[in-house]
């Protein structure tokens, strides 16, 4: 089929949705049904977060300033990958505070007193997980280091993740119309990704790596999967827990051949998709009008062996493209997929 070249109408309708996705509001909540991970034990209205607010950072955006000073990684391809520990400051949980988030925000951070680039990298980050479960959120397009740090603390806390919360961030140039840029990034990380992945399989551990991707990251998560499989085999995949695809960016065809090509750890992957989905609507026409697998039929997608929630019923919004950080019924699905670790039951 013979693919159409992105307008600069279709462009100028992503940056109107783009721009309404910044203005909506966030709705927020939490969910109720157990989860339990790691070895601490905390309240079931805690999230590990709460008691220790570091996210451990492995990144191939570029560093900035030495010692780090804001935004501390941009939009620039680095030199390998990079790791940090950053210590966040969490939501004031009062009710004003809760009011509050709506227009300022939530998390936010609050340091980052050292990056180490290079080769040691990804051990880095897998000693710091000191062999406990890991939560790796990997973001996807027209984030910034700060967003995409963001989103990983609000949605290791709104699941209440008991393990270790991580980020995976790519340089992403944070911009309306740079999709291009931005693809490419993702796919230019892969080896990094798997490199981490590497990292933290081999350690002497029974902890287990989850992957929540979102949109584009999604795209850049089943490569490095299929990377990962290929060259390090079962041993590496067992460490292997949930992998969750929120709104997965991906053309449904190229979708359909990565995920074959995962044999039987298919029954990993949760996707979460809704037909009424706009920003993957106006991504499907940049590319060209193919469909996009988070917008795709969920008989189509669970004929794949994935499973999948259809999170159609719950957009309330202009978008719905990130309803694992603001609608609690779709961060129960997070949870729950969590909880088997990546079973196929």
């Amino acid at each position: 089929m013979l693919r159409q070249p992105p307008t600069r109408r279709a462009f100028v309708r992503l940056g109107a949705l783009a721009g309404t996705a910044v203005l909506a509001p966030s709705l927020g909540g939490c969910v109720t049904d157990g989860l339990s991970t790691g070895t601490v034990v905390l309240p079931e209205r805690q999230s590990a977060l709460d008691v220790m607010p570091v996210l451990l950072v492995a990144t191939t955006r570029k560093p900035v300033g030495s010692p780090p000073k804001p935004p501390y990684f941009n939009a620039e391809r680095g030199r390998g990958l990079s790791f940090a520990e950053v210590r966040l400051s969490p939501p004031d949980r009062s009710l004003l505070g809760k009011v509050s988030s709506v227009i300022s925000g939530d998390w936010t951070i609050g340091a980052v007193p050292k990056v180490e680039t290079g080769p040691g990298a990804a051990n880095a980050f897998a000693e710091a997980a000191l062999g406990r479960d890991v939560l790796i959120y990997v973001h996807g397009y027209r984030e910034s280091f700060e967003s995409a740090a963001v989103s990983a603390a609000r949605l290791s806390d709104g699941i209440r993740f008991r393990g270790v919360s991580g980020l995976f961030t790519w340089p992403s140039a944070a911009a309306t119309f740079d999709y291009g840029y931005d693809r490419e990034s993702a796919l230019w990380s892969r080896d990094a990704f798997e490199d981490l992945l590497k990292a933290l399989a081999s350690t002497q551990s029974a902890g287990k790596i989850n992957i929540v991707a979102h949109s584009m990251g999604t795209l850049l998560t089943l490569e490095t999967l299929r990377m990962l499989r290929a060259e390090a085999g079962e041993a590496a995949m067992n460490r292997i827990g949930a992998v969750v695809l929120a709104a997965p960016d991906i053309d449904i065809d190229l979708f359909t051949g990565s995920v074959a090509k995962l044999g039987s750890d298919v029954h990993k992957i949760t996707v979460i998709s809704s037909t009424n989905d706009r920003a993957l609507e106006l991504s499907g026409a940049i590319a060209g009008g193919v469909v996009r697998a988070g917008a795709a039929d969920r008989e189509r997608l669970e004929a794949l062996g994935v499973r999948v929630a259809d999170a159609s019923d719950y957009g309330g919004g202009l978008i719905n493209h990130d309803l694992f950080l603001s609608n609690p019924e779709v961060q129960a699905v997070v949870k729950r997929a969590i909880s088997r670790g990546g079973s196929g039951a």
